[in-house]
């Protein structure tokens, strides 16, 4: 009975999504477009804070004008322009044989000197991604001590820190460093075997992943843990799939939520869909109610989507909401576990030099 009322209300929220003038039917691909570009050439002052990860921000602007077709709106000089700021970001040794700095930082602000700038793999993966959606072919990237650095990282439970000198250490960043072993073609700085067990560890009684052992399982380390397996092959060792489909599935209302009894949210109509899309369950969800909710957090003025209805756009909303149109739509191909499209996937399977 509470399952029927849940859906019945569902239902009236989308048919009164649907008859509300004031609530856009159509995703406005030329504002989003004006909103990311405006990303990539001048950051509003609230995105101050975010100084220490500028280049994910850059990632969430290259991939989401890479998904709505604009990416070729910038001039192949502003592309060398970005191309050249992302290596000016990568810690290289220079012999010293301290492997556990290398890999990319995530701004210019500080001075550049190994000392106050450690490789971070969160910012490796987003800049591998960035450089291959530019077309680069990666032939600059330090691969033998980006490798030899996430060894560094692993810890005895198979889970990764983010940084060398003492951090978290969880899914997320085994998700990281399956993506840069993957986009590097070299596995030899995870031990997969401990990763996987340490994933499996974290999936707790309802089905889904948690971001750490024995704690509640979460839209987005469920979508990290799931592509992170699939990357390594290991997806097959899950021991109950259609309980995590299940938990996967049960977080749509019309959006997605990323936990039981939590507000509908933009962002996990990726983490959810593309979860679902890698388990071979898109099937299951329904496109035209998450759309709908979609239709709820786009903002007609600016562009871009917020967290949730009324609120202001931010860039990382804005960039979910498209991929998880997508990916859910199928609409624009794009590779659910890397978070890439296909158009730069395709490139880089054909060009990259490592």
């Amino acid at each position: 009975m509470a399952t029927q009322t849940a859906e019945a209300d569902n239902m009236t929220q989308e048919e009164s999504i649907q008859k509300d003038p004031a609530i856009p039917k159509v995703l406005l691909k030329e504002k989003h477009v004006r909103f990311f570009k405006q990303m990539l050439n001048m950051l509003p002052s609230m995105y101050e804070k975010l100084d220490s990860s500028r280049l994910t921000v850059l990632y969430f602007s290259l991939s989401a004008l890479d998904l709505l077709g604009a990416l070729d709106d910038l001039s192949e000089d502003r592309k060398k322009q970005i191309i050249e700021w992302i290596y000016s970001l990568q810690v290289k040794v220079d012999g010293s044989g301290d492997y556990k700095r290398c890999g990319f930082y995530a701004t210019d602000s500080l001075p550049d000197t190994l000392e106050q700038n450690y490789g971070h793999i969160a910012m490796t993966y987003v800049a591998l991604c960035s450089l291959v959606i530019l077309g680069d072919d990666l032939s600059r990237v330090d691969k033998e001590s980006i490798v030899l650095g996430l060894k560094h990282l692993q810890l005895e439970s198979g889970a990764f820190q983010c940084i060398a000198f003492g951090s978290e250490s969880d899914a997320r960043f085994v998700y990281c460093a399956s993506c840069i072993s993957h986009l590097l073609k070299d596995w030899r700085g995870v031990d997969k075997d401990r990763a996987t067990n340490f994933l499996l560890r974290a999936q707790s009684y309802e089905g889904g992943f948690a971001q750490n052992i024995g704690r509640e399982a979460q839209g987005g380390s469920t979508y990290c843990s799931v592509a992170a397996l699939v990357l390594m092959d290991t997806l097959d060792r899950v021991p109950d799939r259609r309980r995590l489909v299940d938990w996967c599935i049960a977080r749509q209302q019309l959006g997605f939520n990323g936990r039981p009894n939590k507000l509908q949210d933009t962002c996990y109509s990726f983490w959810l869909g593309a979860s679902l899309t890698l388990l071979e369950a898109r099937e299951l969800i329904n496109k035209d109610a998450n759309f709908s909710f979609l239709m709820t957090t786009q903002d007609q003025y600016m562009g871009g989507f917020a967290k949730w209805e009324g609120y202001l756009p931010d860039v990382l909303h804005s960039y979910f909401g498209i991929a998880g149109m997508f990916v859910i739509s199928g609409e624009v191909p794009l590779h659910p576990a890397l978070n890439i499209s296909m158009r730069a996937y395709t490139h880089w399977q054909k060009n990259a030099v490592v």
